[in-house]
């Protein structure tokens, strides 16, 4: 029996793109305003040839761009497009996740303040309701074909006969 590809999914793109190691603390930096090489490999701590991977694969991706800040030497820095921007959110639920998770409040490495002047800890709401989202209020419609929330749905012929 051939072996069924896995479900098709959105996070998956997502991490093959931001998910190998050092890409999300690109976007970190970046976001920081440290898009300067140098400042990338001291603050992020990566080897200089998997940076370098990591910014080229950032940017054919369109979510950071490169700019050229010196011609001699030629030396650029990296900005986030809109497309960067907007995964800013997904660091910062992240970095909250791992101060409440993995940290505790005594040991935050770094607080983000919001435009009011309160430290944000971030929510995800309902677009539509404004309501926070809670896991037992959301229910999963998969939109691929061939798939069920369970997993691939059987071809017609290996499903089990109903009884009339």
């Amino acid at each position: 029996m051939p072996a069924t590809p896995p479900r098709p999914c959105s996070i998956a793109d997502t991490l093959a793109l931001v998910g190998e190691k050092y890409s999300l603390l690109v976007l970190r930096e970046v976001c920081l305003g440290n898009g300067r090489f140098d400042q990338l490999v001291r603050n992020i701590g990566a080897p200089r040839d998997i940076l370098a991977t990591r910014l080229r694969r950032l940017v054919d991706a369109g979510v950071l761009t490169k700019r050229a800040y010196s011609e001699r030497p030629r030396r650029f820095e990296y900005r986030p497009t809109q497309a960067g921007l907007e995964l800013e959110p997904v660091l910062i639920t992240l970095m909250e996740w791992g101060d409440r998770h993995l940290r505790g409040d005594d040991d935050r490495p770094m607080v983000v303040e919001h435009i009011c002047g309160n430290e944000l800890v971030p929510v995800v709401t309902c677009r539509a309701c404004g309501d926070a989202v809670r896991h037992e209020d959301l229910t999963a419609h998969p939109q691929a074909p061939g798939w069920t929330v369970a997993g691939p749905a059987a071809p017609r012929d290996e499903r089990r006969p109903t009884r009339p």
